[in-house]
């Protein structure tokens, strides 16, 4: 799995805008192959400013098939007049992640390390 972050520095005033163009954006994210999941964080310090947290099956599915895609000038269409300045997603691959035993009731955490 492959984790893409961008950071979206929003147009000042234009947050709400963005947050109505990006809920009919989502859809079509949602609906690529390779797509797991997203996450739209608004930054409490920056009320412009959003983390864009994207997971793949892999970098591939990101860069070849939703940034080759006819869907992705729909989502540009949608969403990239906002920025300013241009982000730049950069892509990670899980190491450790803090998997909570809370959901089995335990109420302790541990940390899981994948191998790569």
């Amino acid at each position: 799995m492959i984790l893409e972050v961008a950071i979206l520095n929003v147009r000042g005033g234009l947050e709400r805008e963005f947050e109505a163009a990006f809920a009919q954006a989502s859809p079509i994210i949602a609906s690529m192959p390779g797509y797991i999941s997203h996450q739209l964080q608004r930054c409490a310090e920056t009320p412009n400013r959003y983390a864009l947290l994207v997971n793949w099956t892999s970098l591939e599915a990101h860069i070849v098939g939703f940034r080759g895609s006819p869907e992705y000038q729909r989502w540009k269409q949608l969403l990239h007049h906002f920025y300013d300045p241009f982000p730049t997603a950069e892509h990670y691959a899980l190491v450790a992640q803090n998997a909570a035993q809370a959901r089995a009731g335990r109420g302790l955490a541990r940390l899981e390390v994948t191998a790569h």
